[in-house]
């Protein structure tokens, strides 16, 4: 593992995976004071980075080992990635995927493996999948390829970095990556260190599965306790030994990012750029919209590292972003049972502009004795103030449910 693996890595996927683009935006540009440009792996073969770590991994394999077949486990976009170098590469393998996977990547393993991938489902994480694929390899002898924690596989994905490099045209100042196992970010921060030692470089995970600032703070990989499965192409729940080794000694930063930062970031890639990011993809502009240890100074790079979201998803997206907004908020609200009470709701506690979106009895079998859920929106995330003062001054029983409460994702 070194910036020598990576450049041949770089040689040998040069005919197989896209150069993607190094893509300005304007947006975030305008919004920190630099220019601020995007690595469009979302527009990468799989439509994400993770086939450069796979295909280098298994183009490496001598022919005794081909023989023997592959397997790996995946939240999707490796398996994809398998599922595409067994096809070009005519390598039977196995794909472990965790039941949380999305309906979309399932179908693209399928389609992009053929008759070369078996799709497995089991459990309900990446890292059961993940020992059930460790047993079949043991098992069969079929060759483990790790979504992020082996050489081959850092080095494949290291040619993100590589790529940045080239592309950019002057210094750059920071350069933003996600984080989920560790592997693109060691491999990332390998290459641009080697060659560019002033760069900073940051690593931003999910604050629902901040598992590399957890292995930093207990100096080495640590399984969480539990872990927020929303931003599913990041959402590990324990970083790999060989990346923590090398982002412990080469990383700038690790910054955990909200999953509502990241659904406000997903709409304003859609809307304003026009990039369809999964979650995880929009993990590293994320990042750059909060307040970092050190303000960037110069030249930002932020790597979109893939764009295979389910579009059912949005409504989800839409929801997580409102409330990390401060525009969405839910109440329990008991009316009296007498006439006028929700009149009195709707014209003395209710101002202009903040609508109900949600009303719904929380006690099915006798609306007289419970509360009503309501979820209200406002224009703006500072009406919140006078809203709750007219609730404190209303003779209705009215109870806020907070966003990190367990009755909040109960209820909503």
């Amino acid at each position: 593992m070194s910036p020598a693996a990576i450049f041949r890595a770089g040689t040998r996927l040069r005919q197989v995976v896209r150069r993607t683009p190094l893509e300005i935006s304007g947006r975030l540009s305008g919004e920190l004071g630099v220019p601020v440009r995007f690595k469009r792996e979302d527009m990468q073969v799989c439509r994400s980075y993770k086939v450069r770590g796979a295909y280098n991994l298994i183009s490496s394999l001598n022919s005794e080992e081909r023989e023997r077949g592959v397997v790996c486990a995946s939240a999707g976009n490796h398996a994809q990635g398998v599922a595409f170098a067994c096809r070009e590469l005519e390598i039977q393998g196995r794909v472990y995927l965790p039941a949380n996977t999305p309906r979309q990547k399932r179908r693209r393993i399928a389609q992009i493996g053929g008759e070369w991938v078996q799709p497995v489902i089991v459990g309900s994480s990446f890292d059961e999948a993940s020992e059930a694929s460790r047993q079949d390899s043991e098992r069969t002898g079929a060759v483990y390829v790790h979504p992020f924690d082996d050489p081959r596989t850092i080095a494949g994905q290291g040619t993100v970095g590589l790529e940045i490099a080239e592309q950019h045209d002057g210094p750059v100042d920071t350069v933003i990556v996600p984080v989920g196992g560790g592997g693109l970010l060691a491999g990332v921060v390998l290459w641009l260190k080697e060659h560019f030692p002033e760069v900073r470089v940051v690593g931003a995970e999910p604050a629902g599965a901040a598992s590399m600032r957890a292995a930093l703070e207990h100096g080495g990989p640590v399984a969480l306790p539990g872990v927020d499965t929303f931003v599913d192409g990041a959402a590990v729940g324990r970083v790999g030994e060989l990346g923590f080794q090398v982002v412990r000694e080469l990383v700038d930063e690790i910054v955990a990012v909200p999953e509502g930062a990241v659904c406000t970031e997903m709409i304003e890639l859609y809307q304003t750029e026009g990039i369809i990011a999964e979650p995880a993809g929009a993990l590293a502009s994320a990042a750059a919209r909060l307040p970092l240890e050190r303000p960037v100074q110069g030249p930002v790079v932020c790597v979109v590292s893939g764009g295979n979201n389910d579009l059912s998803r949005y409504g989800e997206v839409v929801e997580r972003s409102l409330v990390h907004e401060g525009l969405r908020h839910y109440f329990l609200v008991t009316f009296p049972q007498e006439p006028g009470a929700l009149r009195h709701f709707l014209d003395d506690v209710l101002d202009d502009g903040q609508d109900i979106v949600a009303f719904e009895y929380v006690k099915k079998n006798n609306r007289e004795t419970g509360p009503a859920l309501v979820g209200i929106e406002l224009d703006r995330a500072d009406e919140l103030d006078g809203l709750l003062r007219r609730m404190k001054e209303s003779p209705l029983q009215i109870e806020q449910v907070s966003p990190g409460s367990p009755l909040f994702s109960f209820l909503v």
